[in-house]
């Protein structure tokens, strides 16, 4: 795979999540929800796999965050639901559990994860499910974009690690 490619891919994507963040989000519970990181974390991890997904989400919470767009909790939230998107379609080779991996990763374990987080470095103290509802919306709707695009898409000669 040629590495220049596999790195343009990446900057692609984040800056299709950076910039479709502000072009498309809902309240959703005590968040916002943005469909447009999750959608993007399930391209990607279908398309380049769980390592480059993590690295895209994570791109695009820092530049989000640097830029004023977002909130620290884009971290654990995409992060943890794109590896475990890339790492449930690679092992059972559907995109419908890249899906399901996005969906449980960010909507479930994600929104758990953003407690501590929110307590150590955003002063926030808030209950163990606060986070759920608004996670798992955002989570979901975003998952089947992304799943509606990777459906269109021909992906088998695109990039693959």
């Amino acid at each position: 795979m040629n590495r220049t490619r596999l790195l343009t891919t990446m900057a692609v994507f984040v800056a299709i999540g950076t910039i479709g963040a502000q072009l498309l989000w809902f309240p959703a519970g005590i968040a916002r929800a943005y469909p447009v990181q999750h959608a993007v974390n399930v391209m990607a991890a279908v398309m380049l796999g769980p390592g480059p997904a993590v690295i895209i989400a994570f791109m695009i919470g820092l530049l989000r965050n640097l830029l004023g767009l977002g909130t620290l909790l884009a971290f654990p939230g995409g992060m943890i639901g794109a590896y475990l998107a890339g790492y449930l379609y690679k092992k059972f080779g559907k995109k419908l559990w890249a899906v399901i991996g996005e969906a449980f990763g960010t909507g479930v374990i994600g929104s758990f994860f953003a407690v501590p987080f929110a307590q150590i470095l955003m002063g926030s103290s808030v209950g163990a499910f606060a986070f759920l509802p608004g996670f798992l919306v955002s989570s979901i709707t975003g998952a089947f974009i992304g799943w509606f695009v990777v459906l269109r898409v021909k992906t088998e000669n695109l990039v693959r690690i």
